[in-house]
């Protein structure tokens, strides 16, 4: 286990509560919460010139205006393409996560789920809104196959929206939903995989070595459900029941001839012999909350040395059952008031596992990202990041783990293309809270970059998005995804109501923001949630999940960080699909637009002689304007001369790889 040491001191316990919290059944706070060639590297030799970009002074997205679909909006180095609000049914409810297959991008939602046909990336088109409640409705596709997530203690098997009242139902939905979607206008529910503890998020896993069946490796963070309800369900600690529900993901196998059939083959324990994390305590603005909170007379809580402050709403239900309990009438009493803060830690430490965060380190994961064509996924699992070995889909084996009292709640992972690198993004407060506020610490709430050198996980550096966020402004790291930028690793990245963040972590001890789009508040007034749950780049866009204003379609413009070479090689990389947990390689096509970007990298970055670079860029033109036998003859002449100046410049490697994409492109013909 690595430790990475604290920037400041510590005010005590972990900052994770938050997002535990979001797992609790009527406490519930927060909605959101493998051997082949090396690819393009995006690593650079020491020596070059850095990226040096100049944002807008000042920086535009601070003081922006307040609105749901009138706020003030700021963007840099990126083009809106298209804002599309929600559809009738799921106006005022949260948007979750997004999935892509052909044309279409299906947009999660905690009601149900939403298809747009973005083949016109300027006019969306509602394909279909199919309610089907069971938070959060996280998405993947495989094929003709769609999977569902669902959590929440109302999701219902029928797809009903009256939700479940009763503590144990054999009607609950917990678990993964699956659907044919070979007619995606009309998605057939055709199974339905029940876990102990819901699924919160999954992971598809296409393993190359099984063109037979699909894996989805499931993340369940909420309470465990009554053996009453699914047999085989146990909270209780290992030492207790070897068959705990907790410390373990769940791996389902889906018959791709037999969809109906999918079911848990393995429970997999990644989580043994962890101890807890280390921790950072409450950032300056959240002390002088609570403490105020305090002389008011609000509910507050403390557990695993975290205080917050319950809101009234979750306080009112609780209020209610005193009053119930005595047999009682009429609105609570003092009496009932005294009582329920003596029974609020027994309530939460029932509802979050007792003893067993405290002593240990995770039960469970928030995200798995699958990177088949290496064999790794990185696990972002609560108080831990975890490098894990997914050669035998069945039997995932964690290699390695960091721990870093910076971070609150590892929430997510994204690699490099060549697998060399790991950001980790790390979700304080848990979705719902303003934690990008001038005075939170920039190491909370952040991104951080490690190296993978021998199985292992080098710290490098943090990113946070550097802008300033209102108290009104739920804000966090949260999900994104690489752009095939060639020889550079660029990742689009939501941050809630931060907006979203174009970040170059090429180089990863320097991580550079190249673009942004922001809104204002939903709110000016109270912290209403709003903001990017995800943003991903798929087939030349970048789509963006809303979670309250719907969906919106940006795209990539040239800038002093990115010419338009580079974005038209990006753009000639098209996928089938795209899921949030599940990374493809990129691999370019051989194109004039591809060596060119290579060109204006090197330039950007003086790794080859100005006087080369031009004489290179005049050669390709001329042999662009040729034709056949010629073009490809004056191709080979100048792969072959580049790979000669190879020897001799800065930044050989790029050169050579320049040289093998001329070398392509002569062989394309």
């Amino acid at each position: 286990m690595t430790s990475l040491p604290s920037t400041r001191d510590r005010a005590g316990g972990p900052a994770r509560l938050s997002a535990l919290l979001a797992c609790a059944a009527l406490l519930v706070l927060l909605p959101a919460c493998a051997g082949y060639s090396s690819p393009d590297s995006g690593m650079s030799p020491a020596g070059l010139a850095p990226l040096s970009v100049s944002p807008p002074t000042p920086d535009p997205r601070v003081g922006l205006a307040p609105g749901l679909f009138d706020a003030g909006e700021a963007i840099w180095n990126l083009r809106l393409v298209s804002a599309t609000p929600p559809t009738e049914p799921f106006v005022g409810q949260t948007n979750s996560d997004l999935a892509f297959t052909g044309p279409y991008a299906i947009q999660g939602n905690y009601d149900g789920i939403q298809i747009w046909d973005i083949t016109d990336p300027a006019n969306p088109e509602s394909v279909i809104s199919y309610v089907c409640p069971a938070s959060q409705s996280d998405v993947s596709v495989y094929e003709n196959l769609l999977f569902v997530s669902g959590e929440g203690f109302g999701g219902r098997l029928d797809c009903g929206g009256e939700g479940i009242e009763e503590a144990v139902s054999h009607d609950r939905l917990r678990g993964i939903r699956i659907f044919d979607i070979s007619d995606i206008t009309a998605p057939e529910y055709v199974a339905n995989v029940q876990t102990c503890r819901g699924s919160h998020t999954h992971t598809v896993l296409e393993h190359p070595g099984d063109d037979e069946n699909v894996y989805v490796y499931v993340s369940g963070s909420a309470p465990v459900r009554p053996a009453e309800e699914l047999p085989g369900c146990s909270d209780a600690p290992p030492e207790e029941d070897p068959n705990t529900a907790l410390f373990r993901i769940e791996v389902i196998r889906v018959p791709l001839a037999d969809p109906a059939s999918a079911a848990i083959v393995s429970s997999p324990r990644i989580f043994e012999d962890l101890v807890a994390p280390p921790t950072h305590g409450l950032a300056p603005d959240d002390i002088a909350e609570i403490e105020a909170a305090r002389e008011t007379g609000a509910f507050v809580i403390e557990m695993m040395g975290m205080a917050v402050v319950l809101p009234d709403r979750y306080i009112e239900p609780l209020l209610a059952q005193m009053v119930a309990q005595r047999g009682g009438e009429g609105p609570p009493t003092a009496a009932d008031s005294a009582a329920l803060r003596e029974a609020l830690p027994a309530i939460m430490e029932q509802m979050t596992g007792g003893a067993h965060g405290e002593a240990s380190g995770p039960t469970q994961c928030h995200d798995i990202t699958v990177y088949p064509a290496i064999g790794l996924a990185g696990g972002a699992c609560e108080g831990y990041g975890m490098l894990i070995d997914i050669s035998d889909p069945e039997n995932p084996v964690r290699l390695s783990e960091v721990a870093d009292s910076n971070f609150s709640y590892w929430h997510s992972a994204t690699f490099n293309n060549d697998g060399t690198t790991v950001m980790f993004t790390d979700e304080w407060g848990g979705g719902g809270a303003p934690k990008c506020r001038a005075s939170d610490p920039k190491e909370w709430g952040a991104n951080a970059i490690f190296t993978v050198e021998d199985g292992e996980m080098v710290f490098q550096s943090y990113f946070k998005l550097p802008a300033p966020q209102t108290p009104q402004e739920n804000c966090v790291a949260h999900n994104g995804s690489l752009i095939p930028i060639p020889g550079r690793d660029i990742m689009i990245q939501g941050w809630y109501q931060g907006g979203i963040s174009l970040i170059d972590w090429t180089d990863p001890v320097n991580p550079v923001e190249i673009a942004y789009f922001d809104r204002g508040p939903v709110d000016g007034e109270v912290m209403r949630m709003g903001g990017s749950w995800s943003v991903y780049w798929y087939n030349g866009v970048i789509v963006n999940s809303e979670i309250a204003r719907g969906l919106d379609i940006l795209e990539l413009v040239p800038s002093e960080a990115m010419t338009q070479n580079e974005i038209d090689a990006a753009n000639a990389v098209q996928l089938t699909h795209l899921n949030s947990q599940g990374q493809p390689i990129f691999e370019w096509p051989a194109t004039f637009s591809l060596v060119r970007a290579y060109l204006d990298q090197l330039e950007r970055h003086r790794g080859l002689d100005a006087a080369r670079i031009a004489s290179a860029r005049d050669e390709l033109a001329a042999a662009e304007g040729m034709m056949g036998s010629g073009r490809a003859s004056a191709l080979r002449s100048l792969a072959d001369a580049l790979r000669g100046d190879a020897r001799g410049a800065l930044d050989a490697a790029r050169v050579e790889k320049l040289a093998d994409a001329v070398r392509e492109l002569a062989d394309a013909g």
